[in-house]
């Protein structure tokens, strides 16, 4: 009776989790086939149209990345350590992009950007027209994507132990040269997961993007776009665009895994956790970062353990 209790719960569980995996990989499965089937990968390879919407997707996207690096990492970093007022109702703003449609995405970018818009109209006075261009991809790409960014970020920085950036500044270390060589790397992973989200969000991107920037070639079309208007006139074009961004998606994650998998096989004991935590360094371990080391005392001065222990 026992073991039947314990083996039926199992192969539902088993059946469902079955059941899960090929609903996912299923329509990837038959898209690549398809296309394959019906040698469509080549000829799509070679058509002036599918290149540029490939190399505008890729463009485009790699730039939205930039912004959310660049943009993205102090606002996360506010987010996660500065307590300020109106943080939650920052913290609204940047996940509302999450669950917000594409279409009203769009839409609100439309009556932001506009000609008529709310900021468009100032800025088309003074001669800057960002609607149905390329700069409007980008936009719209950074409105839904970036938002994956920060908040993965956020909990990267969240995860770091404060002791160990204190160990840094005992160290001598500025608070600039600890975000960049304490804090960075040890929320490297979240870091990088957010933005293989964002990169991929932003890849992706359709809903906004055909509303607030159209979709003309060469100049808006990218990938997604591409495919929903090849499905009108040349389904093999579409399955190859198609199978072309299952490629690289794959690619991506495999390469993110990679990286994650090398960093996970190399790590050691920090020398700042052994130096926080008294513990012994791993030996054969990597060496301490040059400006992390202890470096003595010149000579006649206390170090600051022996001017702490004075204090006391």
């Amino acid at each position: 009776m026992s073991d039947w209790r314990t083996r039926v719960p199992l192969l539902l569980g088993g059946v469902a989790a079955a059941a899960l995996v090929l609903l996912l990989a299923a329509p990837l499965v038959a898209l690549v086939w398809r296309t394959l089937e019906m040698g469509a990968l080549g000829p799509a390879l070679r058509n002036p149209t599918v290149l540029a919407a490939l190399r505008l997707s890729l463009v485009t996207a790699s730039v939205s990345l930039a912004v959310a690096l660049a943009l993205g990492t102090p606002l996360a970093y506010a987010l996660a350590r500065i307590p300020f007022p109106g943080r939650g109702l920052v913290e609204a703003l940047v996940e509302v992009p999450i669950v917000l449609p594409p279409a009203v995405a769009g839409i609100a970018l439309l009556m932001a950007f506009g000609r008529r818009g709310l900021l468009g109209a100032p800025l088309a006075e003074a001669g800057v027209s960002l609607a149905f261009t390329t700069a409007a991809v980008v936009v719209a790409q950074c409105f839904v994507a970036v938002p994956f960014y920060v908040r993965s970020a956020k909990a990267g920085f969240q995860g770091v132990n404060r002791e160990l950036e204190q160990t840094a500044h005992t160290l001598g270390e500025s608070p600039l040269g600890t975000f960049r060589r304490v804090t960075v790397p040890l929320a490297f992973p979240s870091l990088l997961a957010g933005a293989v989200l964002c990169w991929a969000r932003a890849l992706g991107e359709f809903g906004a993007t055909i509303m607030f920037a159209g979709s003309f070639r060469g100049r808006t079309q990218t990938m997604p776009l591409a495919i929903y208007a090849a499905l009108e006139s040349d389904l093999g074009a579409a399955l190859a665009l198609g199978t072309i961004l299952v490629v690289v998606s794959v690619a991506v994650l495999a390469l993110v895994r990679w990286v994650t998998r090398r960093q996970e096989a190399a790590g050691a004991p920090d020398p700042l956790v052994a130096e926080a935590t008294g513990a012994p360094a791993a030996a054969g371990g990597p060496p301490a970062p040059a400006t992390l080391r202890r470096t003595p005392p010149a000579e006649g001065a206390a170090s600051p353990r022996h001017r702490a222990d004075a204090r006391g």
